[in-house]
């Protein structure tokens, strides 16, 4: 098996690649759809070096002695490294990264990728994407297919594309969401974060938006307001109710605008203003 041991700024190129697993504990990671040779660049690293594994298309990208690395990093600090892969479109990618930040763009097949306080964005990115985070925050445009977010405190901001379905947990994370939803469904979950969510006016779908304490918000006329001793809740078809919208908070405010045709959809996801 081809095998790399790096420990200053390198460049490889492979002949192929089928799917991609880096993992990192500080520093970064660029993941690039391209059509030229796959290969990976090393601007940076410090502490113990990279391992570079390739065999059978499989490309794998880790610390040497990684969780001794964890442990050293933990004590010192100095264990990061800057990376940039350059893959084929439809390769899947699993990322696993600590305190490292990612940018990932253009791919097409599985996306996966799990980080406990590393900040990431996603652009042009379609399929199956699955993102993870203790308290880091995602940033995302233009991702089409079916979106899985999960946190603990970390906030997602999604603006563009068309998704056919989003499911998002958090416990206090924010969560902005502006999309297209073409009969596709719409889920989130949370303890205390807040939601705010912009759809085009034309939208088909079934709604939900559900919260114990939080206020909930709607620019849609056609919704009904349940006011209960314990809780509130905004319910009602838009459409032919072909989709599904639901939002469920215990102390988290919802909001829930229509974006008009014609309007830029993702200049700015709601409630993520700077």
């Amino acid at each position: 098996m081809p095998r790399w041991t790096i420990e200053e700024p390198t460049s490889l190129e492979f002949d192929g690649v089928v799917a991609l697993k880096a993992t990192l504990i500080a520093g970064s990671v660029c993941v690039l759809a391209g059509g030229e040779r796959p290969s990976v660049l090393v601007d940076e690293v410090e502490g113990p070096p990279l391992v570079v594994a390739h065999e059978a298309g499989m490309l794998n990208i880790s610390h040497e002695r990684l969780w001794e690395g964890v442990l050293t990093w933990l004590r010192t600090q100095r264990c990061r490294a800057v990376v940039t892969v350059t893959v084929p479109h439809d390769c899947p990618v699993t990322v696993n990264l600590v305190s490292a930040d990612a940018v990932i763009t253009g791919l097409s097949a599985r996306t996966s990728l799990k980080t406990a306080s590393g900040d990431v964005t996603l652009d042009g990115v379609t399929g199956e994407i699955d993102v993870g985070t203790v308290s880091g925050a995602i940033e995302a445009q233009g991702l089409d297919g079916r979106v899985a977010f999960t946190s603990v405190s970390g906030d997602l901001a999604l603006a563009g594309g068309s998704v056919e379905a989003l499911t998002a947990r958090t416990v206090s994370g924010r969560i902005a969401v502006d999309v297209d939803l073409p009969g596709g469904d719409l889920e989130i979950n949370t303890v205390s974060g807040e939601v705010a969510l912009r759809v085009p006016e034309t939208v088909s779908a079934e709604v939900t938006l559900n919260s114990a304490a939080g206020r909930i918000e709607s620019s849609f006329p056609g919704l009904e307001r349940q006011d209960r001793p314990i809780g509130r809740a905004l319910a009602g078809r838009l459409g032919d109710g072909a989709g599904r919208l639901a939002v469920t908070t215990v102390s988290g405010g919802v909001t829930l605008l229509g974006r008009a045709p014609g309007d830029a959809d993702g200049a700015t996801a709601p409630g993520m203003e700077k």
